[in-house]
């Protein structure tokens, strides 16, 4: 398992590294001009200068290696700084920086990456738990009422677009009777019960609406890999040797059922990361979603740019981790 390990890292660099550069040339081709919004009035010279700020005057493949240079290798001495306060070198290097805002990119994720994790992270662990029991009733109780109620709501919940039930849920709780906010107030600092009763308020709506549509996701998934394994051999084989009904189920089956899940969820984690940008608009969660938006409506590229990478980053690796799991959760699997 560890020479698997290490050598999917190995693969992971290169692959990385293709990536980066597709996401670089594609946002470099893109027709977005940085200067478009700048007043007419501004002369050409001064342009050039604002343009020779930005790295702009300087060849693609220049200005990809220097990207690289700041993402991979100042960004990590700066956070390695930040936390053990010992300075390498002068201290002094170029980080990527916002062109709207001027300020670090890094800085700016750092910012916006706890509303995310609040939000986001707390309905897609709230879905896994509602999803996997679901799930698994529904499968045991094949076509009874629980299995077509699940099913039905499941099917609803998938099918019926985020921004829709979001406003839904707003006329009905924020409009009409008036128990949540509908707006997310981004600068309440929880530090007394009454701030935390306030902030689980305003998370009440933004957590439901993706709980309902992650758990309807992953419930399906559950349910059709738990009636694929109920009729195997083994299952059959387990009852006629009297082993226990729940252990049957929630150890034979469960633990099998769980191999092509691992993978939904695993992949479904980086979205924790990148926001829900529909339901972070909606609710006005001040987010990466958010942030991301604005960053494509301004054309602040190295913003984009390195958002864009780090989801990448995220996706490489969770495949990786669901790799692993596969080989703790069934004993057949082997990658030495």
């Amino acid at each position: 398992m560890f020479t698997y390990t290490i050598r999917r890292l190995m693969f992971a660099v290169p692959t990385l590294l293709v990536i980066s550069f597709v996401i670089f040339a594609l946002l470099d081709l893109a027709p977005n001009d940085p200067l478009g919004e700048l007043p007419l009035t501004i002369p050409p010279e001064v342009r050039e200068q604002i343009r020779a700020a930005m790295g702009l005057d300087q060849p693609f493949l220049i200005r990809y290696l220097k990207w690289l240079q700041q993402f991979f290798v100042n960004e990590p001495l700066n956070i390695f700084e930040q936390i053990t306060g010992l300075t390498v070198g002068t201290g002094e290097r170029m980080r990527v920086l916002s062109w709207a805002t001027r300020s670090p990119v890094v800085d700016l994720i750092v910012q916006r990456l706890p509303q995310t994790l609040w939000v986001v992270g707390m309905a897609y662990v709230f879905g896994i738990l509602i999803a996997i029991p679901v799930g698994v009733i529904s499968a045991y109780r094949q076509y009874s009422v629980f299995d077509q109620v699940g099913t039905f709501i499941t099917m609803v919940g998938y099918s019926v677009p985020t921004f829709f039930t979001g406003v839904l849920l707003i006329v009905i709780f924020s409009s009409w009777l008036q128990w949540f906010p509908s707006i997310y107030d981004t600068n309440l600092v929880v530090d007394s019960w009454a701030n935390f009763v306030e902030q689980m308020r305003q998370m009440f709506l933004p957590v439901l609406v993706l709980s309902l549509y992650n758990a309807s996701q992953i419930t399906r998934f559950v349910r059709a890999s738990m009636l694929d394994n109920l009729s195997m051999d083994y299952v059959r084989t387990a009852r006629a040797k009297g082993v226990r009904e729940k252990t049957v189920l929630l150890v034979h089956v469960l633990r099998n059922s769980l191999i092509p899940v691992v993978t939904v969820i695993a992949l479904g984690v980086p979205t924790i990361f990148s926001g829900a940008i529909i339901t972070e608009q909606i609710f006005r969660v001040n987010g990466l979603g958010q942030l991301l938006i604005t960053a494509v409506q301004g054309a602040d590229i190295p913003l984009v740019q390195t958002l864009t990478f780090i989801f990448a980053v995220l996706i490489v690796l969770f495949n990786l981790i669901a790799d692993v799991l596969y080989g703790i959760l069934d004993p057949r699997i082997r990658y030495d």
